[in-house]
């Protein structure tokens, strides 16, 4: 009964997908922002959908069972940097792309604010992107097959592999409006899936105060603020405020921000955000009992991998149909932030590399990131926190102040521009190589040294006589 409920979601998805395609054109423009044509409640579930990968299910999951009520910083994280960024950023962003007539995200980078455009900006944040976010994809797919091992037994690569599929199956006919249209649906499955499991998490702890009281003696400090493990107030609170950034970093990601820039009207941009921060919210708060749910039912003794607590939680606590519709919760989360990322991909090898005619096309584009993110994911030891949080940083930390500074009036040169995104990507990667993510999240320090290379810029240019 797990395999048929699973299988009959995937279904659903994509028919979603393939039934969109109905209402897509021919042209470029539909194809890789669906005209700027997407209704506030579409494009708000399906940022939520983007945003909230297979992380939330796999990666955060494993953090929050290994860490307990310190993962709250995370999560605190995630929500109020992404609306701090709404806030300054989005509604800018939609009209630069309409002024632009922009069709893909390095394209805007490097057309906005008018002049001529910056060729060597929109070839390098066009490269990056193609690195980073075929990384993260590869991630997602992972992430699936994580979860498939877990309930049904089957290999470790068939989830990736149904999950390739599929995208390919809907993406190559409706491009981005099958895009956001699956990924409303899956946004809907994320959550229904999500308070099932906290239902029979709660249930089978005998009510709210058999679960409190149980996670309360499940470990020493699990209910800990992470004080002590920090080293102090002081520390708990730079690692919190360096998790701003990770939120505040959603303005670099390309799978994120183009939905925003397909949104229909630019005065929707303010409805759009209530309905997208609502359903973010709930979903996140929902996700994170869950989380620590996990360590109330399951051990973690004999090595067991963090990352699988939740598809094992759902083993334990939920009948088969209804494993089913959880793994068809996980499945919709990684779909929804991977087909985003290859369609994003594929705007880069059509549009900022000129490839349309040496690949056949943006439906051979999709075909070709989608099979270099699934060899990546099938071959990649590294485990889904570690590929996501180093693609998203690097992103973050490249991209995020451009836009930022765009967003709030500045006009830095070409070289102002390619001397930030060197900054922040090598101080991030430095960050990480030297193990001081213990202290404060990358993203920090990474946007910091964009910003202060904006300000140096500045002073230099103003120098010049």
């Amino acid at each position: 009964m797990e395999a048929i409920s699973f299988i009959l979601f995937l279904i659903l998805f994509g028919a979603v997908g393939i039934w969109s395609a109905r209402k897509t054109g021919h042209g470029d423009s539909d194809y890789l922002l669906a005209d700027r044509s997407v209704s506030p409640v579409l494009t708000a579930l399906s940022a939520a959908a983007t945003k909230n990968s297979g992380y939330m299910f796999i990666g955060l999951m494993g953090y929050v069972f290994t860490f307990g009520l310190s993962g709250i910083w995370l999560m605190c994280g995630f929500l109020f940097g992404d609306l701090v960024a709404f806030l300054f950023v989005h509604k800018r962003l939609r009209a630069a792309t309409e002024e632009t007539g922009a069709l893909s995200y390095a394209g805007l980078l490097a057309s906005w604010g008018g002049g001529e455009e910056k060729r060597i900006v929109r070839l390098v944040v066009g490269l990056m992107t193609l690195v980073f976010l075929t990384v993260y994809a590869a991630a997602q797919f992972g992430a699936g097959g994580k979860a498939l091992s877990v309930l049904f037994g089957w290999p470790g690569f068939t989830g990736a592999v149904i999950g390739a599929g599929l995208i390919l199956l809907y993406c190559m006919s409706g491009g981005l409006r099958a895009s956001i249209w699956t990924d409303a649906a899956q946004s809907l499955v994320m959550m229904a899936a999500m308070i099932m499991l906290l239902a029979a998490a709660v249930s089978g702890a005998g009510g709210v105060d058999g679960f409190v009281d149980g996670l309360e003696a499940v470990a020493p400090g699990y209910f800990d603020l992470g004080v002590e493990r920090f080293g102090g107030v002081e520390a708990v609170g730079l690692f919190a405020f360096g998790w701003l950034f990770n939120g505040l970093g959603v303005t670099g990601q390309p799978q994120v921000m183009v939905r925003f820039m397909a949104l229909d009207d630019t005065e929707n941009t303010r409805k759009t955000g209530i309905y997208y921060f609502a359903w973010t919210a709930t979903f996140l708060i929902v996700t994170f009992i869950v989380g620590l749910a996990t360590r109330l039912y399951i051990t973690g003794d004999g090595g067991f991998d963090a990352e699988l607590a939740l598809p094992t939680l759902a083993g334990q606590l939920m009948p088969g149909v209804a494993v089913g519709i959880i793994l068809g919760g996980i499945f919709a989360a990684t779909m929804s932030t991977t087909d985003s990322q290859i369609l994003a991909c594929s705007a880069v090898l059509s549009e900022d590399f000129k490839l349309k005619g040496v690949l056949g096309g943006k439906r051979m584009a999709t075909l070709l990131i989608t099979l270099i993110a699934l060899s990546i994911a099938l071959f990649a030891s590294a485990n889904v926190f570690t590929l996501v949080i180093f693609a998203w940083s690097a992103l973050a930390c490249s991209f995020g102040p451009l836009v930022i500074v765009h967003a709030l009036g500045g006009r830095p040169n070409q070289a102002t521009m390619l001397a930030m995104m060197a900054a922040g990507l090598i101080t991030a990667l430095m960050w990480r190589q030297l193990e001081l993510t213990s202290i404060t999240y990358e993203g920090l320090p990474g946007m910091a040294a964009a910003f202060l290379v904006y300000g140096v810029g500045r002073v230099v240019t103003r120098a010049r006589p």
